[in-house]
């Protein structure tokens, strides 16, 4: 039986309470801002749509052999979900959404703050009810994870929302700086080794994540991020 607060699904009630999180943090950064366009409404759908669709289906390709894959069905309804497949398909549901509508301005900036906060929370969920595989107990990596997340959102919150940043790259430093970590925490989650030692998590952090840093760093070069850094009269101060 799964465990329930008050009789609310103790996953399905901190998931919720990350979505409402997430909403205000959006919300309020839009209005900051200055986003008031009402397609903004559609580019958020679009965000919800495909990481929703990503999430339960983004784990369908596990074998080479298709025939030994679950139908496109049984995956949805039953198979594993993906907090990485979610975020590649929220991503791809914005770019999709903003070509129909025509938005133009960059959004990565209001996603940051309320994702990672939404990922604090809602992974509480997640520790509190599913195990460790074939160990038992709590599967304390979730906790981990959402320490994370509560700590990004801090930085974001506290410092990088008032630097200078070009638009949207503070949502390209969170999934640099998630990928990471995901990458490292994944030794202690229980998932299946495919490959030489490695989680397919792993696997496909390894092969994208590379190119978020290389973007970073290349900006970096550039000057773009020059205004970031504390200026001399701030260190003063510190």
């Amino acid at each position: 039986m799964l465990p329930t607060i008050a009789g609310v699904p103790t996953h399905g009630l901190f998931v919720g309470l990350g979505v409402l999180a997430a909403v205000w943090v959006f919300v309020h950064e839009a209005r900051r801002r200055g986003h008031t366009d009402d397609r903004l409404l559609i580019v958020v759908t679009g965000a919800l749509v495909g990481g929703a669709l990503f999430m339960r289906l983004g784990t369908w390709l596990q074998h080479v052999d298709l025939r030994d894959n679950a139908s496109l069905a049984e995956q949805w309804a039953y198979g594993n979900r993906s907090i990485l497949g979610g975020l590649v398909g929220a991503w791809l549901g914005v770019h999709v959404a903003k070509r129909l509508c025509g938005y133009r301005l960059r959004t990565g900036d209001l996603f940051a703050p309320a994702v990672a906060l939404g990922m604090a929370v809602g992974r509480i969920g997640c520790f509190l009810t599913e195990p460790l595989p074939s160990t038992g107990g709590h599967n304390v990596s979730f906790l981990y994870e959402s320490a994370f997340h509560l700590a990004a959102f801090a930085v974001i919150w506290v410092w990088l929302r008032r630097r200078p940043l070009p638009p949207g790259e503070t949502f390209v430093w969170y999934v640099a700086a998630y990928g990471v970590f995901r990458f490292l925490v994944e030794f202690i989650r229980g998932n299946e080794v495919v490959w030489h030692g490695l989680t397919r998590p792993q696997l496909f952090l390894a092969v994208t994540i590379p190119f978020v840093v290389l973007r970073i760093v290349l900006r970096a070069r550039s000057g773009s991020y020059s205004a970031v850094l504390p200026t001399s009269d701030e260190k003063v101060h510190q």
